[in-house]
């Protein structure tokens, strides 16, 4: 397949979906009217430090340990709830990263997650976006400056208010009566979150350091659609090279795999270049490479290739481009959209549910196909990413099912005791099997368990809690 047919395939495959009709969501919405004004009065966060296996190379950094932030709001009736947010310096802001030891630079965001707790003492709001955007600038503005960076990338901010966030949400549901994922989400987000697969792809992800013989073993499970995270430590050609030698040793172990799951049969290939590729000409050069051996039709998506500044049109590559990090709101979807980018990573887990919901809306009604991209959450806030995933409409490639990244399990060291943290650690839902999240009544009745909260983390608030 020439690079000209694939776009047209993939300009195809948008107008398809487009005419596809919407599955109707079955539970009833409240009214705006009827949803009651909330305020906050008593606040606090805390974290905890989860150590990973190996250390996890990605943007020309390594993570050894991934702080998790909780947040607890109350309001005035009595009612709180307790967030998730795990923090990512590496992938949020490098620079910050590379610029601070590893705990500095996650102890400057936590700083951040502390403040938005702070800020939203007080807060009256009727929604968790109305408290966002309430907050959400002067956060900003606290970590431009407690960074000493005054071109702090916006998705640091929204990544240190996903627990902040997540505590809303739940308030909210609990102010208002609500029990279930799609009564939650207000009315204007819905028609982007319509659908109900029986399915989610689970996509685990490798780093530039993962040893080819362990994507083998996932595939040899059942795992089909991968997330290669490429972008090699080193000069540009040095990374190039390098890049394009893994490509190479990836498509001869696992390129002949085989698939029940897409029309050739083949196992398809999602690579993430979480924007290391300074300039076009260095990806074309790539996709040249993959058509030299032939892998470049496994290609579905390349994901985030250049630097954020990088205004190059991906719209004649051939492939599809997805937009992850540059698009930290709904107008950078917009724009990413204009320099042909023609698919959306939403990270509800990484830059909040109520940002998420703006984005996804805005790429719905442009027809842009968007999946839910992991940030190695734990296993809690995969729940929240698999409920977003699994009402996204579906992509052409994957016809039926929602796609999700997912790579906790292949990465923290104790996954297993963080597994039990879960309030349906045990369900059928929670863990993929041969790729696959299987979805039923169950996982729609509990939302997948989202609205009950976990003793453990419940627990490092202890009594009395809040400020």
């Amino acid at each position: 397949m020439t690079p000209l047919n694939r776009r047209q395939f993939l300009q195809q495959s948008s107008a398809v979906a487009s005419l596809l009709p919407l599955a109707p969501i079955a539970s009833p919405i409240s009214s705006s009217k009827s949803l009651r004004k909330i305020t906050i009065d008593q606040v606090s966060s805390t974290f905890e430090r989860e150590p990973l296996a190996t250390p996890y190379g990605f943007k020309g950094g390594y993570m050894t340990d991934v702080w998790q932030a909780v947040a607890r709001l109350q309001s005035s009736s009595g009612k709180y709830g307790v967030g998730l947010g795990t923090q990512n310096t590496l992938w949020s802001d490098s620079q910050i990263f590379l610029n601070h030891s590893e705990s500095g630079g996650n102890a400057l965001m936590y700083a951040m997650t502390e403040k938005g707790v702070q800020l939203a003492k007080g807060q009256s709001f009727t929604t968790p976006i109305d408290l966002q955007e309430n907050i959400l600038e002067e956060v900003y503005a606290y970590g431009k400056k407690i960074t000493d960076n005054p071109d702090l990338r916006k998705t640091f901010a929204l990544n240190a208010l996903v627990a902040v966030d997540n505590a809303a949400w739940l308030l909210y549901a609990y102010e208002n009566g609500i029990s279930d994922f799609d009564t939650m989400i207000p009315e204007q987000y819905r028609p982007a979150l319509s659908h109900r697969h029986e399915g989610v792809v689970s996509v685990p992800s490798f780093s530039f350091a993962t040893p080819v013989s362990q994507m083998k073993e996932l595939v040899d499970d059942g795992y089909f659609f991968l997330k290669i995270k490429l972008g090699h430590p080193g000069t540009q050609r040095e990374m190039l090279d390098k890049d394009k030698a893994k490509l190479t040793e990836i498509h001869q172990t696992i390129g002949q795999g085989e698939t029940s799951y897409t029309a050739d049969g083949k196992i398809p290939y999602y690579f993430d270049m979480n924007g290391r590729y300074e300039e076009k000409d260095s990806l074309l050069e790539l996709l040249d490479h993959a058509q030299k051996i032939g892998a470049f039709d496994q290609i579905v998506v390349v994901e985030e290739p250049f630097p954020e500044e990088n205004e190059s049109s991906v719209a004649d590559v051939g492939v599809r481009v997805a937009a992850d990090e540059s698009a930290h709101t709904e107008e950078d979807v917009i724009t990413r959209i204009q320099m042909g980018y023609s698919a959306v990573a939403l990270k509800p887990i990484a830059k909040t549910l109520s940002m998420t919901l703006k984005m996804a809306k805005v790429a719905h009604e442009q027809n842009i196909p968007c999946l839910c991209a992991d940030l190695t959450v734990n296993p809690i806030l995969v729940d929240w990413n698999k409920n977003v995933a699994a009402r996204l409409a579906a992509w052409e490639e994957f016809p039926g099912m929602g796609l999700m990244e997912n790579n906790g399990h292949q990465n923290y060291r104790d996954w297993p005791e963080m597994l039990s943290y879960h309030p349906h650690a045990g369900a059928d839902w929670v863990k993929a099997q041969r790729g696959v999240f299987k979805l039923g009544k169950d996982f729609y009745q509990k939302s997948g368990g989202i609205f009950q909260m976990s003793d453990h983390y419940q627990d490092l608030f202890g009594q009395g809690a809040g400020s």
